[in-house]
């Protein structure tokens, strides 16, 4: 492919990040930029870059974003690079590998790592580069960070990841449940560049995808077994090696984090939010804690950024999440606090970067930032424990903890009849109509009689007894206002633990029917206010579709069958099976 130089004028004024004393970096004009540069990989394979270079001579500290989504794609969406250049960085942006203008086969995340590694070492060692490198971005270009972070490129300085994933246990799939928008996110995102390089029959473009997928899409997500889906093969044979290999399975070892921290020596700022999607505030939280412990013996280097948007930049600059107003302070300027953290770690500039407080999160409700030394903040465990009836779906959160024998409630859940997620688009949204579904047990605190911050882990213990094999626990925490609005607090996904993988260490353990098992959920997580007057409510259900898979409940995996199997639920509240949610509450 030819290479093309072009000069971008770039405009200052009112566009420019607003100036700060501290900030000593040069301010650009003007910036060259060179069009599909081939940058080679240890097996031959080149992957092509946009470069952009300020126009005077010299070498300049580099930030690399790599994406599968179309390098000049995001050279027209964000300006980031743009507020980059003027602050005198270089600007490598790269198409992943079998991605648009790169060679090589995409196959999603799998040679990121290692692409990633030497794209930062081909970067260090270019003529306008002075040998410092920092990586960002979003998503897909957060995830790629990581892997290549584990990998320790030794010109690797910085990195902001932002709203990405720390194990594929909470990526790929959902604490034993298999996440179902995957099949969106190759078809709208990945499938039309295929078909259009293989000449492929289906949708060419992004906006003939999205079409599509709203015709064909809701009978792709009900197809059982998963692996029996026709509509991907040709574009994504990936998609169905993943499904071969369940949760506990080694082979997913070259996506887990949580055991790699050691490995990696850059500064990284962790960004997410409350209403990302469910691997994101796990992911932030749970990396951060992992650096923290790994450098235990040196300074930690790290930071954990956490507000009330949804996933996308786009996002962080909206003061509402779905149908919640959190007001104009819950935004941030993401290039500003991309850009600020590389001026401090790539140019040693005396930002204040590092005098800020490590953690900084919003609570929602009191809509209000705080700062902590640590997280989660310090707070004390308060058990709310599940009361109910042995007959309907009624019950209440209570402070007293049962005292009889042999409670519970019961609801019947069927496969082919799953509870559904009434919004497709993320964020809070009102779920109060839930309550009327007969296989969702309601349970509701007495009303608040002040102001009550829940911030950090939120702990889920039920105990249930099925007449089937397998069984998904959804505990779903919400907010209900005095009207009756009753917000969720964090996106689906967190609040799912499938039974027969309650202790994913020994893999898949099948329940023997009408046997009494505890089920813990311990990955809930958000900052909220429960205002006085307002109630805290948990839902419990056995399903939450069409955002994961259907459990079939008879003991067969979705992913190779479609047998199902309706079974009773029973959750139990007595004094000797305490069900119960417990929130961490931050004294005021």
């Amino acid at each position: 492919m030819k290479l093309l130089t072009s000069i971008w004028l770039l405009a200052l004024a009112a566009t420019v990040l607003p100036a700060q004393t501290s900030r000593a970096a040069p301010h650009v004009a003007e910036s060259v930029m060179q069009q599909d540069v081939p940058i080679p990989m240890r097996d031959g394979v080149r992957l092509r870059a946009n470069i952009l270079l300020p126009s005077q001579d010299g070498r300049f500290p580099v930030l690399v974003y790599r994406t599968p989504y179309g390098k000049d794609n995001a050279l027209k969406e964000y300006m980031t690079f743009r507020h980059a250049v003027e602050r005198g960085y270089a600007v490598v942006v790269q198409d992943v590998r079998g991605r648009y203008a790169s060679g090589g086969e995409f196959r999603p995340y799998q040679n990121e790592g290692r692409d990633g590694f030497d794209t930062i070492e081909w970067a260090a060692q270019q003529p306008w580069s002075d040998g410092n490198v920092g990586t960002f971005g979003l998503s897909y270009p957060g995830a790629v960070q990581w892997l290549a972070g584990v990998e320790n490129p030794p010109h690797l300085k910085a990195m902001v990841p932002a709203m990405t994933f720390s194990t594929p246990q909470n990526f790929f799939y959902a604490w034993g449940t298999w996440d179902l928008s995957w099949m969106e996110w190759i078809w709208d995102n990945i499938a039309f560049d295929v078909r259009t390089k293989q000449n492929l029959a289906g949708p060419k473009t992004y906006e003939e995808s999205l079409a599509a997928w709203a015709k064909i899409g809701p009978a792709m997500e009900s197809t059982v077994p998963l692996r029996s889906l026709a509509e991907l093969k040709e574009v994504a044979p990936y998609y169905y090696d993943w499904l071969g290999h369940p949760p506990e399975d080694p082979w997913w070892d070259w996506c887990e984090l949580r055991n790699k921290y050691g490995q990696v020596h850059a500064a990284v700022l962790n960004l997410s939010a409350w209403y990302d999607d469910n691997y994101g505030p796990e992911g932030a939280t749970t990396n951060f804690a992992g650096l923290l412990k790994s450098r235990a013996a040196s300074a930690s280097r790290t930071s954990l950024l956490l507000g009330p948007w949804v996933h996308g930049v786009d996002s962080t600059a909206k003061t509402k999440s779905g149908e919640r107003e959190f007001g104009a302070s819950a935004t941030i300027d993401y290039d500003q606090v991309v850009l600020d953290w590389m001026d401090h770690y790539l140019r040693g500039l005396d930002n204040g970067v590092e005098k800020k407080s490590p953690v900084r999160y919003f609570t929602m409700g009191e809509n209000r930032w705080h700062d902590a030394a640590a997280w989660p903040p310090p707070s004390h465990p308060v058990p709310y424990f599940l009361r109910g009836l042995k007959d309907g779906p009624a019950g209440e959160l209570s402070r007293e903890a049962p005292t009889g024998r042999e409670e519970f409630t019961a609801f019947v859940s069927d496969p082919n009849d799953p509870v559904r997620n009434p919004y497709a688009a993320s964020g809070a949204h009102d779920y109060r109509a839930l309550t009327k579904r007969a296989d969702v047990l309601t349970f509701d605190s007495a009303e608040m009689t002040s102001d009550t911050e829940v911030t950090g882990p939120v702990h889920v213990r039920i105990f249930l007894s099925c007449d089937c094999r397998d069984v998904d626990v959804w505990a779903r925490l919400l907010d209900v206002a005095p009207d009756g609005t009753a917000f969720n607090v964090m996106s689906p996904g967190l609040d799912v633990q499938r039974a027969s993988y309650r202790d994913i260490d020994r893999g898949r353990q099948l329940l023997t029917p009408d046997k009494i098992y505890e089920v813990d959920l311990d990955h809930l997580i958000t900052s909220n206010v429960f205002l006085k007057g307002h109630r805290i409510r948990v839902q419990v259900s056995g399903s939450f579709f069409p955002n994961f898979s259907i459990n079939l409940q008879g003991g067969e995996s979705e992913v190779s069958s479609s047998k199902t199997q309706k079974a009773t639920i029973r959750i139990y509240h007595d004094a000797g099976h305490t069900s119960q949610v417990i929130l961490p509450v931050v004294q005021p």
